[in-house]
């Protein structure tokens, strides 16, 4: 079976009832049947950022789910662009969903940016969401702390007329870990080298102002954390705090991974998603 993509026309055919709403639900893709996990990408990602677990949960009877945020790919963009807009579209999404999930909750799952995306969208929507996933992102985002700092480096790079390709060569190698797989690393270069520069832009002015700590004991699902233990920007320490803060998470280290970790090392992710996904229920306190 091979990965559908689903325009916003596709979609609101088969799908009249939110014919209203259609010009702000995103693109995504979906493979298999199943319970459904919607992937959420990072800032310099897309929706093929999480390839390998679209393939992986498929063939193991999951629905996998993978959009392409607000502005990325063929996406829509929303104004104003922040944390509020991406959790409502998100949440959009979701419910759109619902002829093709049964109405199930999902399992949300993030990476950077898209973590930060989906703790809003737990907050805001808990009834949508039954387990969830933190990858390599953070509840607070701060000028003097080293996330703060890249984007504040990638936003000096956009304005001294770096072209998307160019940023991608430059950001990649602040990344990844020493040891990634090559076919990941080709791919996380593809995705950042594809996101519109406008988009990027906006989406790093958000990041920069995202403020959740205090809201970390509201995530009442079952959550998983995974750091890469090579991540510069969200070392494992930065997820063990918040996997303290969350009632009932688990917090995973990935050593040999940095801040793609999905990526990186998808065999390793994959066995640390898994068991999680089929019995968290089992982890809460």
């Amino acid at each position: 079976m091979r990965p559908r993509h689903c325009r916003r026309g596709d979609f609101g055919a088969r799908h009249k009832a939110y014919h209203g709403r259609m010009a702000l639900l995103p693109t995504f893709t979906t493979l298999g049947h199943g319970p459904p996990v919607l992937l959420l990408h990072g800032s310099g990602g897309g929706f093929r950022a999480f390839a390998p677990q679209v393939e992986t949960l498929a063939s193991l009877g999951f629905r996998a789910i993978a959009w392409d945020m607000p502005g990325y790919g063929q996406s829509p963009p929303i104004e104003p662009y922040g944390f509020k807009g991406l959790a409502e579209s998100c949440v959009a999404l979701i419910e759109a969903l619902a002829p093709l999930t049964g109405g199930a909750p999902v399992a949300l799952l993030g990476q950077g940016l898209g973590g930060m995306v989906a703790q809003e969208v737990v907050l805001r929507r808990p009834d949508l969401i039954h387990q969830l996933v933190l990858v390599a992102t953070a509840a607070s985002v701060a000028p003097d702390d080293a996330y703060g700092r890249h984007a504040a480096q990638m936003l000096a790079w956009l304005e001294a007329g770096h072209d998307m390709a160019r940023i991608a060569a430059l950001r990649l190698p602040l990344l990844l870990g020493r040891d990634a797989l090559p076919a990941g690393v080709q791919l996380a270069t593809h995705c950042q080298a594809r996101v519109h520069g406008a988009t990027w832009r906006r989406a790093l002015q958000a990041l920069a102002g995202f403020e959740r700590r205090a809201a970390l004991p509201q995530l009442a699902v079952p959550t998983l954390l995974v750091a890469g233990g090579q991540d510069r920007l969200t070392p494992p320490a930065v997820l063990r705090e918040m996997a303290a803060q969350i009632s009932g998470a688990r917090h995973e280290v990935l050593a040999d991974a940095g801040h793609l970790p999905p990526l990186e090392r998808p065999d390793e992710f994959d066995q640390l998603l898994l068991p999680f996904l089929r019995h968290a229920r089992a982890w809460r306190h």
